[in-house]
């Protein structure tokens, strides 16, 4: 395991300017809750929290995704359509890192960053600033203008990009290793394939997200797991997202904290996918900053946001 880098690559080739870009549009939505409010621990014990949906104003890309009381709670807002077909391609077309702009409602015309995407109510998530979300409303649209969809890097077949933007990867501090034919990857936590649960199985990575299960306690102090932060960049060891979540010897997946914490068997903060190299081609590299927050200067590293968690 190497240890923490600065360094920014410079003009990393890509297909960038092949990419398709191409208009989504979901409505801020409702929070969600089954005919039970109940959530049932492994161990037994029913609890009631929020969790999926709706606007969550006090919760950011940057805060701590393990402290919450709450279970699946997405930071900032959450995007959905209610026609299944549509949701699917917002889902799919929206990429981290991607421009959203409210187009209806009191905040009309004030922008916003997509920060994950939510497996199973297949939720798009959008940072806006504290401003935007006071005039926020359920039901406003959000239009996204959805690119990355096909990105990859010149030279590096066995290293596959999915729901990254061209944005994003502007100011993702990647460096090359071309002799090698290796990427060195910054991220803050290395996570064993094993404890990965909720998410296993998909046949596609390209929309949603897998859970980091929490609750082994001595896997959560091994690996530090209690310091997880939403939009904290981390890689999953022996894992391999190339056609779906599959466990794989010296396979090595890079991706996103996306939503909370959860009391549900199989449940953990989500993690959507950026890289994965079947291969072993992706280097991953311990560094504390490496947080999207940081790198797109959203949610708690926006300028007069107080830090938390």
């Amino acid at each position: 395991m190497k240890q923490s880098f600065k360094v920014k690559v410079k003009n990393m080739e890509t297909n960038e300017k092949n990419l398709v870009e191409i208009s989504v549009m979901g409505e801020v939505s409702s929070p969600q809750s089954g005919s039970s409010p109940y959530s049932i621990t492994p161990d037994g014990k029913p609890k009631v929290l929020p969790g999926i949906g709706g606007i969550t104003y006090n919760v950011k890309v940057g805060d701590n995704a393990v402290q919450w009381e709450a279970d699946h709670v997405e930071p900032c807002v959450s995007v959905k359509n209610k026609d299944r077909d549509e949701n699917g391609a917002l889902n799919l077309l929206s990429c981290i890192g991607n421009v959203a702009r409210v187009i209806t409602g009191d905040a009309k015309g004030s922008t916003g960053i997509v920060t994950g995407k939510h497996g199973g109510i297949e939720n798009v998530l959008v940072d806006f600033e504290d401003k935007t979300l006071e005039k926020l409303a359920i039901g406003d649209k959000i239009l996204i203008r959805g690119v990355g969809v096909g990105l990859s890097f010149t030279g590096y077949p066995h290293i596959k990009s999915m729901n990254i933007s061209p944005n994003f990867l502007k100011v993702f501090p990647i460096r090359e290793d071309k002799a090698k034919h290796v990427l060195h990857i910054p991220v803050t936590h290395v996570i064993p394939a094993a404890i990965m649960g909720s998410g296993l199985g998909s046949q596609q990575c390209y929309r949603g997200d897998y859970d980091i299960q929490l609750f082994d306690q001595h896997m959560v102090e091994q690996y530090h797991l209690q310091t997880l932060r939403f939009g904290d960049v981390v890689a999953i060891m022996n894992a391999d997202h190339t056609f779906g979540r599959i466990y794989k010897t010296g396979a090595v997946s890079i991706g996103v904290i996306v939503h909370s914490n959860c009391v549900t068997a199989g449940h953990g903060p989500g993690v959507t996918t950026l890289l994965t190299s079947a291969e072993g081609k992706i280097v991953p590299c311990l560094d504390s900053s490496a947080n999207i927050g940081i790198y797109l200067k959203i949610g708690r590293f926006r300028k007069g946001i107080t830090r938390k968690g």
